[in-house]
């Protein structure tokens, strides 16, 4: 039986009904062609790119056009899967027009289904206009790590009152400026349930407890491909590095020592043709 195309209305059905939402982060083509076969709802390319392709200390350097290069790898990768492209940081914050200018970039050259920008209120006028322009758009509040300086760090929001209400005022914010999904990362699981239940947005946490009506991880979190310790938010499922790290190893050593390549690693020729070569 051949799978549905998922959209932001399947989305919001799941969201009426109870069923939870995959949603994980994809920067290559192989990586989507699996989570294509696997059925995963949603692929965000994240510009978390940044930080586990790419090698930068933080997602802040992340550019359009690097972005789109990898957006559009993904893209040939899935058919099914929402796809969502994350919007990096200066792409959106000077002005209205420039963020449906590069959002539009995204559907057009990218191939995205939606795409995800971060902040609350302060980004509503541009969230209006993406929307208004025909492009969905996914909001991302709580920890966002393009103003990780401003927030003094990698912390978990909404802890008192004060912070708690804010994302309440965004996630509102959000919805009637017109977007309709948002991601909640890093902030109390009560805070993520309550919002969940008392708005039309889809929720995607990542650090937001389990009564989201979704979820989505960094897939190297998951598979164990960055030279680190998984955070607290993630489950890592395998541990591929190391894996990866000795086949590399054992290559290199059978190379040193001539064990590799191996004659039946080689294409034969007439030995014939070969005595009557010319040097």
């Amino acid at each position: 039986m051949e799978r549905k195309k998922i959209t932001v209305p399947e989305l919001i059905q799941k969201k009426k009904t109870g069923e939870k939402i995959s949603m994980l982060t994809a920067y290559d083509y192989p990586t989507a062609r699996v989570m294509e076969r696997v059925g995963v709802d949603s692929v965000l390319v994240g510009d978390s790119l940044g930080m586990v392709v790419l090698g930068y200390d933080s997602t802040v350097p992340v550019t359009m056009d690097e972005m789109l290069h990898h957006i559009k790898a993904v893209r040939r990768g899935i058919k099914n899967p929402l796809l969502i492209g994350d919007m990096p940081f200066m792409s959106y914050q000077v002005s209205a027009r420039q963020a449906v200018a590069n959002a539009g970039r995204m559907m057009k050259e990218g191939g995205c289904d939606c795409v995800k920008l971060e902040g609350g209120v302060e980004v509503t006028p541009q969230v209006k206009a993406i929307t208004d322009a025909g492009i969905p758009v996914c909001a991302h509040i709580g920890l966002t790590p393009q103003s990780v300086a401003s927030l003094g760090g990698y912390k978990v929001q909404g802890k008192d009152l004060g912070g708690a209400q804010k994302l309440i005022d965004d996630a509102g914010a959000l919805y009637e400026a017109g977007a309709r999904l948002i991601v909640f990362e890093c902030i109390p699981s009560a805070l993520a349930a309550a919002i969940t239940k008392n708005t039309p947005l889809v929720t995607i946490g990542i650090g937001a407890g389990p009564d989201c009506d979704g979820q989505v991880l960094v897939i190297h979190d998951l598979v164990g491909l960055a030279e680190r310790n998984p955070p607290k938010m993630a489950r890592q499922y395998v541990n591929l590095f190391p894996q990866l790290e000795q086949a590399v190893s054992s290559y290199a050593q059978e190379v040193r020592s001539a064990a590799f390549p191996a004659p039946e690693h080689g294409f034969a020729m007439d030995q014939a043709v070969v005595d009557q070569l010319k040097f």
